[in-house]
């Protein structure tokens, strides 16, 4: 059973520094790029970022640019969404995504990715 757990979404200030981690179980890891995307309240999913298989490619939506890092360990079977300089529109439910975009024109389509954790809230106050 394939399993996707994200953790570290809580209450932070704007500015603040936040890190996301999804733990993976259940697929091989090493064969699958991994995204993150977040939904806030009314508004439809978008994408956050994702990364390569191997973790030598990443592609950011435009305003997480600069600001967040994404990461996968391959040895953990884990990815990460280092945030920083949070602001109060990065407030969402943040999602991570297991899948095999065809190109890197699919990282940041939702339709690549076959498999979705439960979410992790993130909420930044000002």
């Amino acid at each position: 059973q394939v399993q996707l757990v994200e953790s570290g979404g809580r209450l932070v200030q704007a500015g603040d520094s936040l890190r996301l981690s999804c733990s993976t179980s259940g697929l091989p890891f090493n064969n699958y790029a991994m995204g993150w995307f977040r939904q806030a309240p009314g508004k439809e999913r978008e994408f956050v970022a994702a990364v390569s298989r191997s973790g030598g490619s990443s592609y950011y939506e435009d305003s997480a640019k600069g600001r967040f890092t994404i990461s996968r360990d391959n040895a953990e079977n884990t990815v990460y969404l280092q945030m920083n300089s949070l602001r109060p529109e990065d407030t969402a439910v943040y999602y991570c995504a297991a899948g095999k975009p065809y190109s890197a024109t699919y990282y940041s389509d939702a339709g690549a990715y076959g498999y979705w954790g439960q979410g992790t809230q993130v909420t930044v106050s000002s």
